[in-house]
């Protein structure tokens, strides 16, 4: 079994009694926790009881500011890949998916790929939190004013591990509507 990141969205945030009712599948991706979801929990994040583990280790964000982000770094990374129809395609079809399934929150569960460490998951989820998505929203930010070049250019050789998330209606962990 791979172990994934899964990327949820819903117009509410769970809580210790209760998890969200209409949850949507968003993404998920094995072995790793892609910048695409980072960047899509990167605004108004909060750590939220998860709707799949026991400790609280979900990670709630802004939907639309997330998807904006993303879509806005698409656009830039793009500027290098006009002639990539693979990488056009995937731009058409990550847009479309997140406008189906918006709502207000993304809902970030990332408990299979900390336990892989020897973190405690609740520090490991906190530094994600704290750090690591911070530091992937900045460098995006600096990219989409052009101010990262650098970067951007390492995004366009490896967009699809980084960018290309697996985009569908049900993920290995989907929940009823």
């Amino acid at each position: 079994m791979a172990n994934r990141s899964y990327l949820y969205s819903a117009d509410s945030m769970p809580t210790e009694d209760r998890i969200p009712t209409s949850i949507r599948c968003i993404s998920e991706h094995n072995w790793n926790i892609p910048l695409a979801h980072k960047l899509m929990a990167g605004y108004d994040t909060t750590i939220v009881p998860s709707m799949i583990w026991s400790p609280r280790i979900g990670i709630a964000a802004d939907y639309d500011r997330g998807a904006a982000l993303l879509r806005d770094l698409l656009h830039a990374v793009g500027q290098g890949l006009e002639d990539d129809d693979e990488f056009v395609t995937c731009v058409d079809k990550t847009t479309a998916h997140l406008e189906r399934q918006r709502a207000r929150y993304f809902l970030l569960e990332t408990g299979e790929m900390i336990s892989l460490t020897d973190e405690d998951p609740v520090a490991g989820v906190q530094r994600l939190v704290s750090a690591d998505i911070p530091a992937a929203v900045a460098q995006a930010e600096a990219a989409i004013a052009g101010e990262n070049e650098e970067w951007l250019a390492s995004l366009r050789a490896d967009w699809e591990e980084q960018l290309a998330s697996f985009y569908s209606t049900a993920l290995y962990y989907s929940f009823p509507e």
